[in-house]
């Protein structure tokens, strides 16, 4: 008997047709995947089977969760519903957790909500729940708030407050996306883990699909809102019978061929680089401690050259990036752009922080949602001393529009009616438009679904043609790093431990930890290209 049927399943938000007469269900103890594009409805239908859609959705079809009508379900019965027999697993967890509670508070609340067990009971199931996901007490009291921990812990707390009642469903939207390969790893064998031991079932949304081969019992693709294709995961991935599933596949292990860089000539200098925190005193009269974020960091980026940088979440990568920058001060050694200090007596030195741009991970926060494209993309004319103005700034405008795959009447346009790969191209723009001798890309394209990062990777690959782009790439995307640098860092709690060629390093990596970041990271099984079924063209 199925655990959660959705038979013929359509939904309409305000006359706008989202789900297409969807099927799909799950057993008790099996892993389903539902993947596919960002707007293909995968999310709206994990909303739909917990009933939380938006005002004016009409619901037609049938959602039976242990054989129970959802859609006949009262709010105050799906409320009942909701977190004691089916949880779930938002994307993003400093969104989901509320920041001013702690942990265990918010643990403890969805227990308290269902009045399951009395305060006393509740804290000690927390305390379990928490030990469960790998959140024991003595190192992680229940007291810490969220900000006190990292991405891929938050999402264990998120996880801990989805299983506190032991659903019989679970749902994780996206719940990897974020994370770097270990952490990533770590979570993806606890939810297997709780699976089989709570015997559960599991309905993961996410569009990487050797996540999904990885993971998956069986696999469900969708695309405008219909499924396309669906059956046992690794026969469908080796089978694939509609060129949908096939772009995505593709998409997944797309390479790019990066132009040949140029013969070696120094940009980018960092040497010895040290950079400590002051953290809090663990009593009243002991002196301060000191947490070394960098240390003694060295390495050199050459013109034309694209470097990547790797490792995990807190192994410094983010603050090495604010110090090339200039935003954040250093405690030794020293950087330097074209042979210019970054720093000028303890201050940026805006005659070099000029000659370098960033592209951050989320495109939509890192732009005024108020201004249109055209004074998004030319806010860094402020660093020039003389920045273009008339004809000549509408013609640079145009032209960075064009260079990214954009119209220049996108110019007129707000940041709000584009795509998430729209946006991600208009930050590019922004950065190239002053023309910088130095780009950084941080974590630029982790938050895209497969087939619009492939386009983003093929971009850069252009762009390094057209104008000799030097590039920093972070990123946790072993696969992205692998096909997008000439050179790679692979950096552990603070310190560089190995670099090298791409190639060469991933190939034979000489490092422990380099070698345990490759095999952590999932891979694409094989596809069987012959035995694929001709199927009819993709709509426009």
């Amino acid at each position: 008997m199925s655990l959660l049927l959705i038979e013929n399943l359509s939904v309409v938000i305000h006359d706008q047709p989202i789900l297409d007469h969807v099927d799909l269900s799950i057993a008790p103890g099996q892993i389903v995947a539902v993947t596919g594009e960002s707007g293909s409805g995968k999310s709206m239908t994990a909303l739909a089977a917990m009933q939380l859609l938006p005002n004016g959705a009409v619901c037609q079809g049938s959602i039976q969760l242990d054989g129970q009508e959802m859609l006949d379900q009262s709010e105050a019965e799906l409320c009942a519903l909701r977190g004691a027999s089916v949880g779930m697993v938002f994307q993003e967890p400093m969104t989901a957790l509320n920041p001013v509670r702690t942990i265990g508070d918010q643990v403890m609340e969805t227990i308290l909500i269902h009045k399951a067990m009395s305060p006393a009971q509740a804290r000690s199931r927390a305390q379990e729940v928490l030990s469960r996901v790998g959140l024991p007490s003595d190192r992680f009291p229940m007291s810490r708030y969220p900000h006190e921990l990292s991405g891929g812990q938050r999402q264990r707390v998120v996880i801990a407050m989805a299983i506190a009642l032991r659903p019989r469903l679970l749902i994780a939207d996206e719940p990897t996306t974020a994370l770097d390969v270990t952490t990533q790893a770590q979570i993806l064998r606890l939810l297997r883990d709780l699976v089989t031991e709570y015997g559960m079932g599991l309905l993961m949304i996410t569009h990487d699909l050797a996540v999904v081969g990885e993971m998956a019992d069986d696999i469900v693709v969708m695309r405008k809102g219909k499924v396309v294709e669906s059956g046992k995961t690794q026969h469908l991935l080796r089978h694939m019978r509609h060129p949908y599933t096939r772009m995505l596949f593709e998409a997944s292990g797309h390479q790019v061929a990066l132009p040949e860089p140029p013969p070696p000539q120094a940009l980018l200098e960092v040497k010895n680089v040290v950079r400590e925190y002051t953290l809090p005193r663990k009593r009243l009269f002991d002196p301060p401690g000191r947490h070394r974020a960098v240390d003694d960091v060295t390495f050199t980026l050459s013109r034309g050259e694209r470097l990547g940088l790797v490792g995990e979440s807190g192994c410094g990568k983010s603050t090495l990036t604010r110090a090339i920058l200039g935003l954040e001060n250093i405690q030794g050694g020293q950087i330097s752009l074209g042979g210019q200090s970054v720093f000028a007596v303890k201050k940026t030195n805006m005659a070099v922080r000029r000659k370098m741009q960033v592209v951050f991970q989320d495109p939509f926060g890192s732009f005024n949602p108020r201004h249109r494209v055209a004074r998004l993309i030319t806010e860094p004319f402020h660093l020039l001393e003389v920045p273009p103005a008339g004809s000549e700034k509408q013609d640079r405008i145009a032209e960075m529009l064009t260079a990214v795959g954009l119209s220049p009447d996108d110019a007129n346009k707000y940041i709000h009616e584009f795509s998430g790969g729209q946006r991600q191209r208009i930050a590019i723009a922004r950065a190239l438009i002053i023309k910088p001798e130095l780009i950084l890309f941080d974590e630029a394209v982790s938050a895209l679904d497969v087939s619009v990062r492939a386009q983003i990777l093929d971009l850069l690959a252009d762009l390094c043609a057209a104008y000799g782009l030097t590039y920093l790439f972070i990123s946790h995307d072993l696969s992205v790093v692998r096909t997008i640098t000439d050179r790679v860092m692979v950096m552990k709690a603070g310190r560089i431990v190995e670099q090298g060629e791409t190639e060469r390093v991933f190939s034979d990596p000489q490092h422990p930890y380099t070698r345990d970041l490759i095999a952590a990271a999932p891979r694409l099984p094989a596809m069987d290209v012959s035995a694929s079924v001709a199927s009819p063209l993709l709509e426009s």
